[in-house]
């Protein structure tokens, strides 16, 4: 199998240090829980194999032929990050009020900073699919992600083989090297939970992440 490692190794890290989408989902949710934000990795990564396997068989081709195609799982994808930013702004709020509620009934004293998040508390197989989904339906609904696959990942297949096979291979390669990546990340990320978890600071965060979906979302649906 004849592939460019080199030169395709040098754009898929430049592709993740850029940060997108996937990498607010999985930062975000390594700050709930570590558990929650390798489970929104493995989720990106997922919906990088659904591209992938496409555009081995050829079935990326046809949505990036059809305008039709195209378009609506740009406009889904956006809906999908607003939908995530609205719901973050909405939760900041809930618990600023909430918090304010406490103060008020403990006669404005303020209280001490709990470590622990909600989804502390929450089972593990409810912090899997909170995070995993969101990193799943984030890439999969990403059409710069198939196209990546069809467009960018032939620049680096050299004939006298299988295309399809050096796709597979080539995106295998990105995938795993994006899981690495992601873990790294994430260990990174949760040693911020505990600054996170001060009220205020937790506020400031899910407002700003909530914002940030919202304008990644609507920056998506305008350039569809």
């Amino acid at each position: 199998m004849s592939v460019d490692l080199v030169g395709f190794l040098g754009v898929v890290l430049v592709a993740y240090v850029v940060p997108g989408p996937d990498f607010l989902v999985v930062v975000r949710s390594a700050t709930e829980h570590p558990a929650k934000g390798r489970a929104a990795a493995l989720g990106a990564q997922t919906g990088l194999c659904v591209h992938m396997l496409a555009a081995a068989v050829g079935l990326s081709l046809i949505a990036a032929r059809s305008p039709a195609v195209y378009d609506a799982i740009k406009l889904l994808g956006a809906a999908y990050l607003v939908y995530l930013g609205v719901r973050a702004v909405l939760a900041a709020r809930r618990a600023a009020r909430e918090r304010a509620a406490g103060r008020e009934a403990a006669g404005g004293v303020e209280g001490g900073t709990d470590p622990r998040t909600p989804e502390e508390e929450a089972p593990a197989h409810g912090r899997w699919r909170s995070g995993f989904t969101p990193g799943f339906l984030t890439n999969v609904l990403n059409p710069k992600a198939a196209l990546f696959f069809l467009s960018i990942l032939p620049q680096f297949v050299h004939g006298g083989g299988s295309t399809s096979r050096q796709i597979f291979f080539l995106g295998t390669l990105d995938i795993v090297i994006g899981v690495a990546y992601w873990f790294a990340l994430v260990a990174v990320a949760a040693r911020l939970r505990a600054f996170l978890a001060r009220p205020k600071v937790r506020h400031g965060w899910e407002l700003t992440t909530g914002w940030l979906f919202i304008a990644i979302g609507i920056g998506v649906a305008a350039a569809a």
